[in-house]
This record gives structure tokens, C-alpha cells and sequence, in this order.
């Protein structure tokens, strides 16, 4: 594997629910752009790999379901065959790189202003007549395709099922889908998110390819999306100590992202950024000192220095002051753009209705669902086909879903099967108790229950269904329509864009935002972390107790430190000049907000 001394972007696009990235490295990873498969349905993957087989006029051999051990066979297919066109896209756009200059100038114009490699490729134009003859050397020793990461959500590891027997813990949902990674081709990253699974984590120490090579290499490497630094100091530990290195901690806004959202208990995605900036030395010394010890143990090979280390950030970006504001304050490696990219047509897989919705939402139009069958705030959309349709099955006393895939089946039901809080089963099966009940709570009680009961999304379904759609693959079964997890920060992007206008927005070359009063993402996430607590407060005032009333009095004592270190921290920086002023004035808002928040105590009679 050739080592790279510099990355060809400063952003990537991180995994947006099931369908939206499935094929992004097919799709930019010539030029460079890093993106992240969902590799969690493996049947949207096999429908995938037969499309696109198809598409280039390829053989295809189907893995059905019959098949030992499908779903890692289904995925481990997938990525090869995703490798492969990327290797052979890549090796053609570099030809047509050193044939056209054209082609050239259209390349150079979306790198970094600051890259190297960009001036270097612009100087070759710049010679004049002879530029052909040597830049072929320079292309091929500085240019590489973008990596084909893949990610995990740890909680999604279901017990699987033989007829009636439990099968070994490897054949669990995230503990197949791992091994369909690490038997791949691919050399990237597994970005595992949703927190600790400590018996995944385990499975890792099966696989060569996370172990450092005789050039201290990894061919595959971990990344964890986390949420501050206590857990990436507790999980790259644990990993350590397993002999296994984090290449990279993966820092997500808690609240201001796309898909499932897991709020801090009101720790701000600025100081955060801070601690991470601040103890990186001591993430990497912890860690490395670890692994040594476990890979001694081992016997495997031992780096005499740590291995590389990175720090990205992602979560309601949307401006390249924003962007370059994170690389160079907080020196972070790369930062994520996933929400704006739904409207990239080049970039992701979005059905064209469901894009036209995300060209159109508003601010009142995205709001934290409970629509999730895992029980964690859901970024939601309105409007969407899923929710229509959705609505109509309850309106007809029909709710619930048929659950065919049964990837968020993580419940028990009597039988100790997996059963999900989305499906007519568990839901007639809950709806059937509190009808029993009915005369014993109040009208409100029975509504709210029902409520909460029925609007669970089948987001297996809904969160594939848009690729299908793109490209008129047939869907099967019973109807869910579309799911679809936006950011808020969709509600300022309002039309189509092309992929070279996407990055030039990035860079700061072009501006391809019409609305001038887009918070700055900072003050935006501490907006959305006082209308969390707000809620929270409200529902929790009539089972108040000692605990609750603690934990909601540190949420917002956080909150108030957060803003306390914005307030320095907007001081003494010349960055955001033109708006400096109005976040001021916002901080120093919110911040009398939060002090006028009471938090209801228990009353001790």
C-alpha cells in the first residue's frame, strides 16, 4: 500500500442512513472524496451489486439467502466489486487528466486553495506546451482515489436464527457484517457509531488486516464516531488493549446531524473540539502504550512509534468559514458534509421526489422524532411518503409493519425472539393492553400511549427505499415509501447543486446559499441542546426525582460553561468577523434563556 504525504481534500462525506451513500465511492472516490457505505442491509447491498453489475455489463452471481453465511458473503461481494470500479474509474481519470487539459483545469479548480497539490498540478499547465510529458510522473506518485469506508452501528447485532436455533455470536448482525468487511479488498476504514459493543470490539482480534504490517501499515483501519473525549479515551483504550489502534475519532454534534441523534448531557461541540485539541498527545501515548503490551503478548509486530492518529469533526457545517475555521482552530484532519450532499445528484442516491422535499423544507419542517424503533431522538423530515403513508394504516386501525428484514428487531418477544417496536405485531400487541386498560387512565394518558406506540417508522424499509427508486430497482412487499434523516441544516440548502459546485461552496470559491440568516453552526447546536432540555424538563415534571432533577441541573450548568467558553473564545479569534457581533449577542440571549430555566425539585412533604 503506498503511503500518501498529503490528502487530496479536507472533507468527506460520512454515512447518511441506508440507501444515500451506498454507492457514493462509485460515484466520487476518482477525485479523490472519501465517503462511507452503510453496510447494515445486506439484501439493499445484493440488489446493489446485481444493479451495478448489470450497469457495467459485468457478470453477476447472486448470494441468496440459502447460501452459509449470506450476509458477510453479500457484503464482502459488494465492496470487492465497489474496489474494483473505483481502481478502474480512478486509473481512467488519471489518463484523461494527462490528455486533456481541460479536464485538468475542471480537476484543479475543485482541490484545496491551500494544496500543494493543487499548485503543483497548476504549475505543469503553467509551463506551457510540454506539460503532457511530466505530469504523468507527478499524477501518479500524488494523486489516490478516495477511500470506500464502510460503517457499523454497533447496537445493530442481533442474535440470528437457524429455524429454530440460535446461531454462534459471529453470525449476529454486526458481527457478520465486520467479517464481510475484513475478508474484503478494500484497504479503508470500518467507522463504528452508536456507542460500546464490547463483544464487537472482541471480534476484531480475529482479523490480520486491523494489526499493523512489517511497515507499521494497517490494510484496514478503525475509526469511532463519538461525542466527546471521555468515551473515545475509554473505547481507544479498550481497543488498545486488544492490540488494535483507532486511526480515527470521528467527533459528531450530538444533536446538530442527521439520522439518530445522541445528545451530551449538554457538553457543545466547541469544547469538545477543545479537549480533543488540547489532549490529543494523550489519547495517542495511552493508547499506543497499550497496544505494545497486547501485541507482545501476541506476537505480532510492534511499531516503535504511534501509529497516525486522526481527529475529524462533522455535524451542521455549511459554510467554508465554518469549514476552515474547524481545521484551523481546532486542527482537525477533515471535516464532515453528509446533510448538504442529499442534494448532490452526483454524489448520493436520493430519489428525485424525496429531493425535491429536501430542496423545499424550511426550519419548522425538521425537527427530533420519535420515530426511531431504537428508542433515540431521529432527525426527521416532514412530509415524507413514509409519514403519509404511515398515518393512513393508523387512521385505518392498521398500524404497524409486516418487519421483513427485522434489522432493528432487538426486542423480546414471549418467545425470546427478536421482535421490533415498529412492527403490527408488537404493536397490536401493545395496543391490545392499553385498550385493556382504558378505563383506568385519562383520556390524555391514552392518546399520548397510543401515540407513542404507533408512530414507530419501519426504517429498514424506508431509509433503502430511495435508492430503489433512483434506480427503478422493484420494490417488493408491503409499502413504507421513504425515510429520510436530514440535518437541519438542510432547511438552507435549497436547490440541486453539482458536485464541482458542492466543493467550491466547500473551498469557499462560490457561495451556493441564498438565505442570509443561517445561524452559525455553533449557536444553532446550542439552540437545538435548549430546546432538548426544555422538553426534557417538561416531561419529566411529573415523575420528578433526586437523580432526574441532577442530571437536568448539570445539563444545564454544561450548557452555561459552553457558552461561557464561546464568549472567550469569540474574543479573541478574527475569524467570522461580518457576524461576529449578532453570535455574540445570541450567546449572551441564550445564555439568560438557560439562567431563567428552573428545574423542578421534589417536594418533600
Amino acid at each position: 500500500m503506498t503511503e500518501k504525504t498529503e490528502p487530496l481534500h479536507n472533507f468527506h462525506i460520512p454515512v447518511m442512513g441506508l440507501a444515500y451513500t451506498i454507492d457514493s465511492p462509485i460515484r466520487v472516490a476518482k477525485y479523490g472524496i472519501s465517503s462511507v457505505i452503510s453496510i447494515a442491509d445486506d439484501e439493499l447491498i445484493e440488489k446493489m451489486n446485481a444493479f451495478y453489475h448489470q450497469k457495467f455489463n459485468l457478470p453477476y452471481q447472486e448470494i441468496s439467502q440459502k447460501v452459509s453465511d449470506y450476509r458477510a458473503k453479500r457484503i464482502t461481494s459488494y465492496l470487492n466489486f465497489v474496489d474494483k470500479i473505483v481502481k478502474e474509474k480512478f486509473e481512467n481519470f488519471k489518463t484523461e487528466l494527462t490528455e486533456s487539459k481541460e479536464s485538468l483545469e475542471n480537476y484543479i479548480a475543485l482541490l484545496p486553495n491551500k494544496s500543494e497539490i493543487k499548485k503543483g498540478l497548476q504549475s505543469f499547465i503553467d509551463e506551457g506546451f510540454h506539460w503532457k510529458e511530466n505530469i504523468k510522473n507527478y499524477i501518479e506518485k500524488q494523486l489516490h482515489a478516495g477511500a470506500i469506508d464502510v460503517n457499523i452501528m454497533t447496537k445493530l447485532d442481533k442474535d440470528n436464527f437457524d429455524k429454530n436455533e440460535q446461531l454462534p455470536v459471529s453470525f449476529n448482525d454486526a458481527h457478520a457484517a465486520l467479517r464481510g468487511f475484513a475478508n474484503s479488498t478494500v484497504n479503508s476504514s470500518v467507522v463504528l457509531s452508536a456507542g460500546m459493543n464490547p463483544r464487537l470490539y472482541s471480534y476484531f482480534e480475529n482479523f490480520d488486516d486491523f494489526y499493523p504490517d512489517e511497515n507499521n501499515q494497517l490494510k484496514k483501519k478503525i475509526t469511532l464516531k463519538v461525542s466527546d473525549f471521555r468515551s473515545a479515551m475509554i473505547q481507544g483504550n479498550f481497543l488498545a488493549k486488544k492490540g488494535l489502534w483507532v486511526s480515527e475519532y470521528r467527533i459528531e454534534s450530538g444533536l446538530n446531524c442527521g439520522g439518530h441523534a445522541f445528545a451530551t448531557d449538554g457538553l457543545l461541540l466547541g469544547p469538545i473540539m477543545e479537549e480533543f485539541k488540547q489532549k490529543k498527545t494523550q489519547l495517542i501515548q495511552s493508547a499506543h502504550e497499550l497496544m505494545i503490551k497486547a501485541l507482545e503478548q501476541k506476537g505480532k509486530l510492534i511499531p516503535q512509534q504511534p501509529l497516525d492518529l486522526k481527529i475529524t469533526v462533522q455535524g451542521g457545517v455549511g459554510t467554508s468559514e465554518e469549514h476552515e475555521f474547524l481545521l484551523d482552530y481546532y486542527q482537525a484532519d477533515s471535516v464532515g458534509w453528509g446533510t448538504p450532499f442529499l442534494l448532490v445528484p452526483e454524489a448520493t442516491s436520493v430519489d428525485q421526489a424525496t429531493r425535491n422535499l429536501l430542496i423545499n423544507a424550511k426550519e419548522d419542517d425538521l425537527y427530533l422524532s420519535h420515530i426511531s424503533p431504537l428508542g433515540v431522538p431521529f432527525n426527521t423530515l416532514r412530509g415524507t411518503t413514509n409519514e403519509k403513508i404511515k398515518q393512513k394504516r393508523i387512521q385505518e386501525n392498521k398500524a404497524g409493519s409486516s418487519c421483513p428484514k427485522k434489522f432493528l428487531a432487538l426486542n423480546k418477544d414471549s418467545e425470546g425472539k427478536g421482535i421490533c417496536t415498529a412492527s403490527k405485531k408488537y404493536q397490536d400487541e401493545k395496543l391490545e393492553e392499553l385498550e385493556a386498560n382504558r378505563n383506568y387512565i385519562s383520556f390524555e394518558n391514552y392518546e399520548k400511549t397510543k401515540q407513542s406506540i404507533t408512530e414507530k417508522s419501519c426504517l429498514c424499509v424506508g431509509l433503502a427505499n430511495a435508492s430503489y427508486l433512483e434506480n427503478n430497482i422493484e420494490i417488493k412487499g408491503q409499502d413504507q415509501g421513504v425515510v429520510i434523516c436530514p440535518g437541519p441544516n438542510i432547511a438552507y440548502f435549497d436547490q440541486e447543486i453539482s458536485l464541482s459546485k458542492m466543493i467550491q461552496h466547500i473551498y469557499g470559491n462560490t457561495n451556493i446559499l441564498k438565505d442570509n440568516h443561517r445561524p452559525n453552526l455553533f449557536v444553532k447546536e446550542l439552540k437545538m441542546y435548549i430546546d432538548y432540555l426544555k422538553n426534557d424538563i417538561q416531561s419529566i415534571a411529573e415523575e420528578i426525582n433526586n437523580a432526574k432533577t441532577k442530571k437536568l441541573e448539570s445539563f444545564k450548568n454544561n450548557l452555561l460553561e459552553g457558552i461561557e467558553y464561546y464568549q472567550n473564545l469569540f474574543a479573541s479569534i478574527p475569524n467570522f468577523e461580518t457576524i461576529k457581533k449578532e453570535i455574540v449577542q445570541q450567546f449572551e440571549f441564550y445564555k439568560n434563556e438557560i439562567q431563567s430555566m428552573e428545574i423542578p425539585k421534589l417536594q418533600i412533604a
